[in-house]
């Protein structure tokens, strides 16, 4: 039994759940259909025993009436108990009973089992009543007589049926009442819900089109109440963190594009050239080798990067020497001759991966022998908060009023140059340089071409 119990849990359980309302209008209709109809239970069952006995106290009321008036019949002066005939005799002898000393004085006709029930009364004496179902159902009540020598007892009888009748009207009447309140509660309710509930569906589906487009509009900019208030703040949050989430995704893609191109040409340019006449083994086998540096490449490039775009700082930390990487990274870059690497001192090492000091240094490299007329100078020396690279070149420098952007995502000096860019290069060397802890910054003083300073920690 135990067993069968609980495989029909579970089954029991599923089907209320498959017959609960799925929607938040449903589910507030049907709590206050079910508060309503505990409220007009208790209401009614309440006002049907008032009026029940309400009933019976006017029953009670009439009986007594009559009681009182077959009471002025009867003469007690005397030592003996006498009924005195009166003009309406037979009204006043309808289901009465008059005892005197516990005998019985005058009855109805043909009343022999309620006459029983009329002794029953009688013998407890004093003023009773009393509900006796006998050929329907009917209230008795005894009421003394007393006098000066003598005292008697009037039992009167009253059918309940009218009285029944009426309370049976009124518990229908309510009845009715009650399910006609709880549609038009479950309706109002629904209509209530509906039109309170009609600002959240609107709100929902500006959230879904304004993330969908990057939207700058908010719902901080128009007036709501205090509880769809609170509601537009944290769609706002949300907005907000998609916007900066598309954001990073187009910088993401932007600077994987970016970084990738000089890897990607090599290996193409490598493969054209393969292709164009027959090459010995020697010569195939250097074709692969530069191929597969630049595949290297392209997939530090994507570690680098990634790495950054999830946790914002290096996940491999680690030390890089600075000259053999910046004479490696002129070499994948396919630097022409006028550029010179030098280093003061000793040794020197910056405490970031040889691969992110690659990126750091990689886009600035690129612009200086891009825009260079005759000479790049790449020089890395010590300073008292870490170790330093100068990348210069003699190209027309930066123009002044373009100097406070141009660190902006997508800005260009002039797009119209002639020269290929996005404008991510730069943007993309300071983030990587300060997740490090470092800086890249443009000299503005330097006038025969540009400068552009990294800062790092030392390692």
């Amino acid at each position: 039994m135990r067993c069968v119990r609980h495989r029909l849990r579970p089954a029991v359980t599923a089907f209320l759940h498959r017959l609960a309302p799925r929607t938040l209008r449903g589910r507030l209709s049907l709590v206050a259909l079910t508060t309503a109809a505990l409220l007009m239970l208790i209401l009614t069952v309440a006002f049907n025993a008032v009026a029940q006995h309400r009933l019976q106290h006017q029953a009670d009321d009439e009986l007594h009436t009559r009681a009182a008036a077959v009471a002025t019949t009867i003469d007690t002066t005397g030592t003996t108990v006498r009924v005195l005939e009166t003009s309406n005799d037979a009204l006043l002898d309808a289901n009465v009973w008059i005892y005197t000393g516990g005998r019985l004085l005058e009855e109805p006709p043909n009343a022999e089992r309620l006459t029983r029930v009329a002794d029953s009364l009688a013998g407890r004496g004093g003023r009773r009543c009393v509900t006796a179902d006998v050929d329907g159902p009917l209230r008795l009540c005894s009421q003394p007589v007393t006098g000066d020598n003598s005292g008697a007892l009037v039992v009167t009888a009253l059918d309940l049926s009218p009285y029944r009748s009426s309370a049976d009207t009124l518990l229908l009447g309510s009845l009715a009442l009650d399910v006609v309140m709880l549609a038009c509660t479950y309706a109002l309710t629904r209509l209530a819900v509906g039109r309170a509930l009609r600002p959240v569906r609107t709100m929902t589906d500006q959230a879904t089109q304004w993330s969908a487009v990057a939207s700058e509009e908010r719902f901080g900019h128009t007036r709501h109440p205090a509880e769809l208030a609170r509601l537009g703040t944290s769609l706002d949050a949300i907005l907000d963190r998609i916007r900066t989430l598309l954001r990073h995704e187009r910088q993401l893609t932007g600077e994987l594009s970016h970084e990738l191109r000089t890897p990607l040409s090599r290996i193409i340019a490598e493969l054209d050239w393969w292709q164009t006449r027959p090459r010995t083994a020697d010569q195939t086998h250097a074709t692969h080798k530069v191929i597969a540096e630049a595949a290297q490449s392209m997939r530090t490039i994507c570690d680098t990067l990634l790495d950054d775009a999830r946790d914002g700082t290096p996940t491999a930390p680690g030390t890089a020497e600075i000259l053999p990487t910046l004479r490696r990274l002129t070499e994948v870059l396919d630097t022409p001759s006028h550029l010179t690497v030098a280093a003061d001192g000793p040794p020197l090492e910056a405490g970031v991966p040889p691969a992110l000091l690659e990126r750091i240094v990689s886009p600035l490299l690129t612009n200086a022998c891009r825009y260079a007329r005759s000479k790049v100078a790449v020089r890395a020396y010590r300073a008292t908060d870490g170790v330093r690279i100068d990348v210069i070149d003699d190209g027309p420098g930066v123009p002044p009023p373009f100097a406070g952007r141009l660190f902006e995502p997508g800005r260009r000096a002039d797009p119209r140059d002639g020269h290929d860019g996005a404008g991510l290069g730069l943007p993309l060397a300071r983030r990587l340089a300060r997740s490090a802890g470092g800086e890249v910054m443009y000299d503005p003083g330097h006038t025969a071409g540009a400068r552009f300073v990294v800062s790092l920690p030392a390692g």
